[in-house]
């Protein structure tokens, strides 16, 4: 892959929101959703929408559409046609390809129960060790495709979160990028998507950050254009836990969306004039675009709801 053919008509600005359609939109997703669209706009740059349904598991129908009717609902306008991941395969399979002609991958025959056995503990689970890295043991069958990341000492700067550096090797691992289940990784599939959109800037929530790292050493093997981040505080419960659909987070209501959206922007330090908690859409998109202040947002990696 050359950056040529994804930089080519680039504009100054383009940014994306991605979620994944594993149910409706929930606030969590809706206060990157508005970070990223203040950001674009603010910027006089673009605003896409990719719909990451690579894990047809996980996976609920319809719940693609609910999204893209809750933003509607909220004001928010793509510019460019929605990508779905699922559509996408052949794209990924390139990139996976010119990384098994660089043996920069390698077959991996391990359980989770085997690495969890000899493993240590890092930032997102057990730190793969490398045990396959060398060749496939005697009477093993490869299960999944991992990169080999090796040297992959990353460091950069985050728009919000500041300085981030990370050993990948030691804090994460070999990872797959292609799985046991024939599903191409989440890490791979980003980075091919933002780099054939164009994307130059990604917002999104902080629970994201420790991927980042992963992204950018992909977008580095594949000569990809690194794009800039800002990483959002996260959402959380009263628990201290994500919001999600697993932990129950309530729908984003389309019929009457301007609370959620509100809250959203309070949540993100955009304080708005009392007199617009009850205004259209389009009044409280006028006033957020002239006075959003990326100074304002708090420097958290998460926020209590």
């Amino acid at each position: 892959m050359n950056e040529s053919s994804s930089s080519a008509a680039r504009p100054h600005y383009r940014g994306r929101f991605a979620p994944s359609p594993t149910g409706p939109l929930h606030f969590g997703s809706l206060v990157a959703a508005v970070g990223s669209y203040l950001e674009a706009r603010t910027r006089g740059g673009e605003w896409l929408v990719r719909i990451e349904d690579l894990d047809p598991p996980r996976v609920v129908p319809g719940a693609a559409d609910d999204i893209l009717r809750a933003l509607e609902a909220c004001g928010m306008h793509w510019d460019a046609p929605i990508v779905y991941q699922s559509a996408r395969e052949g794209a990924y399979h390139a990139a996976l390809h010119e990384l098994k002609q660089r043996g920069l991958v390698y077959p991996c025959a391990c359980s989770r129960r085997e690495i969890a056995d000899s493993a240590v503990s890092g930032i997102e689970g057990h730190v793969y060790p490398g045990t396959c890295r060398a060749g496939l043991p005697a009477g093993k069958t490869a299960r999944a495709l991992r990169l080999d990341t090796r040297g992959a000492a990353i460091e950069f700067t985050d728009a919000l979160q500041g300085s981030v550096r990370q050993n990948v090797e030691f804090a994460i691992g070999d990872f797959v990028v292609y799985r046991a289940d024939h599903v191409f990784a989440y890490q791979l599939a980003v980075v091919v998507d933002d780099a054939e959109q164009g994307i130059t800037d990604i917002v999104r929530g902080a629970d994201l950050l420790d991927s980042t790292p992963r992204q950018i050493f992909l977008q580095r093997l594949l000569g990809l254009p690194q794009v800039r981040y800002m990483h959002l505080p996260a959402a959380v419960n009263e628990n201290g836990e994500k919001l999600s659909k697993q932990t129950l987070a309530p729908p984003i209501d389309a019929d009457h969306p301007v609370p959620a959206l509100v809250a959203a922007l309070h949540f993100l330090g955009q304080a708005l004039p009392p007199d617009l908690n009850a205004a259209r859409t389009d009044e409280i998109w006028k006033w957020a675009i002239a006075n959003w202040g990326v100074e304002r947002i708090p420097r958290s990696r998460q926020r209590p709801v």
